[in-house]
């Protein structure tokens, strides 16, 4: 059985599996997917037989854990929650010099994000990985529920498109692309912004948000901010009261 530093006492199990699975995308993105024109689209005929995947998915028996290491030695993992009368997605990122987890999104009907600004959306994926989830175009797909961002790039849907062309069977991918990145997540899109080298951002719902009360602490926000960008950098690995720096590449 897996375990996460901190976090439920689930049966935790590998997920991978799922991941060749074309019907698995739709379901992972569904929260996005908000109105019947969305629906039909992403899900065409074959709604009956994602609704099954969906079960599978959420069976309190096995909880799926996907991994997505990063380059810092950081490492995300998506969980779906399988609790009776709690069911969601938890996004959350580790690294091995921390005594827990911390949670970057929540994708449930007490949602919280967004987690993700689109740059580091793009670089969580395009890392290079030696184990775990290793496809950028898998890795976007994964994440992508993270995702928040009220200033996205000209090239943000030829990118999605892209990925859900090489996964999916969506017979419209760019129409799909289109309403993934306008309905992102369950929160309002983002502004984020740097201050200080950290990326945080307004939304009311954040972890990185540094004016809510419930923010990760500065010393987390500046590590998270650093592993989900690609570029070397001096990062801190806080763990209570210390930290040691160390030089990621």
């Amino acid at each position: 059985m897996l375990k996460i530093p901190g976090y439920e006492d689930g049966p935790l199990v590998q997920g991978s599996a799922y991941l060749d699975d074309p019907l698995f995308w739709p379901v992972h993105l569904g929260s996005s997917l908000r109105g019947e024109d969305a629906q039909r689209a992403a899900f065409g005929a074959d709604w009956d037989a994602a609704m099954e995947l969906y079960r599978v998915l959420s069976s309190e028996r096995e909880w799926p854990v996907f991994s997505v290491p990063l380059s810092s030695g950081h490492t995300i993992l998506v969980v779906y929650r399988n609790i009776e009368g709690d069911r969601g997605v938890d996004y959350l990122i580790h690294h091995p010099a921390w005594s827990a987890a911390e949670t970057l999104a929540v994708d449930d009907g007490h949602f919280m994000g967004p987690g993700m600004a689109w740059p580091e959306l793009l670089s969580a994926a395009r890392q290079p990985a030696t184990g775990g989830v290793d496809d950028p175009d898998v890795r976007l797909l994964l994440l992508f529920p993270t995702l928040g961002d009220a200033r996205l790039p000209d090239d943000a849907a030829v990118t999605l498109t892209t990925a859900l062309a090489a996964l999916t069977s969506i017979e419209e991918p760019v129409d799909v692309a289109s309403m993934l990145l306008e309905n992102q997540g369950q929160w309002t899109p983002a502004r984020w912004s740097l201050a200080n080298g950290v990326r945080i951002n307004d939304g009311g719902h954040s972890y990185r948000n540094p004016s809510n009360a419930f923010a990760l602490p500065e010393g987390r926000l500046r590590e998270i901010s650093n592993a989900l960008d690609s570029r070397p950098a001096t990062i801190r690995h806080t763990s209570g009261g210390n930290s040691q720096p160390e030089k990621l590449g």
